[in-house]
């Protein structure tokens, strides 16, 4: 992975070079992205041009032995930790850790390095259950840089999801992410920087990975994806920023189709207010197959909340709002209260968060319906 290959991000490309050029180069560092928006490719190709033999022009050469082995994520000193829990794929005797899951880890990176949470639960054959970095896996990787690097170059331990880390795990890490063997760099990526246990959060420079350009999005649908330019453009302006989102959206119009419904369902009862309708959209959430879709479900709406708030102020052109969207979500804009939105929005967050904490859902959404219709 090169940084040419990488869109957007030009200010932080240059911050991580500039880095890796002076030598002066952070051993921990933390990359905030919004979900699918590359911070994982940045990762790669960070510790590429750091171990790139024939670097030039601020990027590697993508060609030296180095560049080949960790393009193909095969370099021995690149260690990946992910969130994992006991699933079908692996033996159920053995405690659930990121090596047991490698195999299945590289095959989705190579073939989409911008895959959203639910798409690597789904890869690795753990839906329905919530995955987590557990303190076996902070052994693991202790374990690993007590040995001496296979090459002369930089290694690294790149950690997807910090956030999923529980307190233990990060206990046990804590000093070998403060004071690392030489030349031996923890990156990771998280999706909401604030859940990270702030004595990891605290040791790692942080870097923003901001959402692409729709250009920049369609671009890569349409070069890496072979996806119609049509479509390109369509998913790009509904995405975000996110080629990740983007992806999902094609390869998931049931998802959208069953998440819009839900959220049609419950808009219009507390529209009518109609308690006893509202409360069946609450059951209808609850009864979504898995914790991640139920969380989905949350982004989903927090997503359409958001353009409701920008189509009341006059923004419906830059809403990114769909054709099929715009009654609905015009209807809310003029009938609902000015705290509405940014009141609903934070409701739709907390109940995302209970969600990630195991929070039953019944409870929870039927919580959520409550305050949304007394809001509204």
């Amino acid at each position: 992975m090169r940084f040419a290959d990488i869109p957007g991000n030009d200010d932080v490309k240059r911050a991580l070079v500039g880095m890796a050029d002076s030598g002066r180069v952070a051993h921990a560092m933390l990359f905030y992205e919004n979900e699918g928006c590359g911070a994982l490719p940045l990762v790669l190709a960070f510790f590429q041009y750091l171990n790139c033999r024939d670097r030039h022009d601020g990027d590697s050469c993508g060609e030296c032995p180095s560049c080949r082995k960790i393009s193909g994520l095969i370099h021995p000193d690149l260690h990946f930790v992910f969130p994992v829990n006991s699933g079908t794929k692996v033996s159920s005797s053995e405690k659930p850790v990121s090596d047991l899951y490698l195999k299945y880890w590289r095959e989705l990176v190579l073939a989409d390095p911008y895959f959203l949470e639910s798409e690597l639960y789904s890869a690795l054959g753990i839906e329905g259950k919530a995955g987590n970095i557990a303190v076996a896996e902070a052994r693991s990787v202790i374990e690993k840089l007590s040995l001496s690097p296979v090459e002369n170059g930089y290694r690294a331990v790149v950690i997807w999801l910090p956030e999923k880390m529980n307190a233990e795990a990060a206990n046990r890490l804590l000093k070998v992410v403060e004071e690392p063997p030489e030349k031996t760099l923890f990156l990771m990526v998280t999706h909401s920087p604030e859940k990270v246990l702030q004595t990891i959060f605290s040791r790692c420079q942080s870097f923003r990975v901001l959402p692409l350009s729709k250009d920049e999005v369609a671009r890569v649908l349409e070069t890496e994806f072979s996806v119609s330019e049509e479509q390109a453009r369509v998913q790009a302006n509904v995405s975000g920023g996110s080629v990740g989102v983007a992806l999902g959206r094609i390869g998931d119009r049931e998802d959208y189709d069953e998440y819009m419904s839900v959220f049609r369902k419950l808009m219009e009862a507390v529209q009518s207010k109609n308690l006893l309708a509202a409360l069946e959209a609450g059951e209808d959430m609850a009864a979504l197959k898995s914790r991640e879709k139920q969380k989905e479900f949350c982004s989903f709406a927090e997503d359409c909340i958001r353009k409701v708030y920008m189509i009341r102020h006059g923004m419906a052109s830059v809403s990114n709002a769909v054709e099929g969207e715009m009654p609905l979500l015009s209807g809310l804009a003029a009938g609902s209260r000015d705290v509405f939105c940014d009141r609903v929005a934070g409701y739709l967050d907390n109940a995302a968060a209970q969600i990630d904490r195991n929070v039953n859902a019944k409870i929870v959404f039927c919580d959520l319906v409550d305050r949304i219709f007394m809001t509204y």
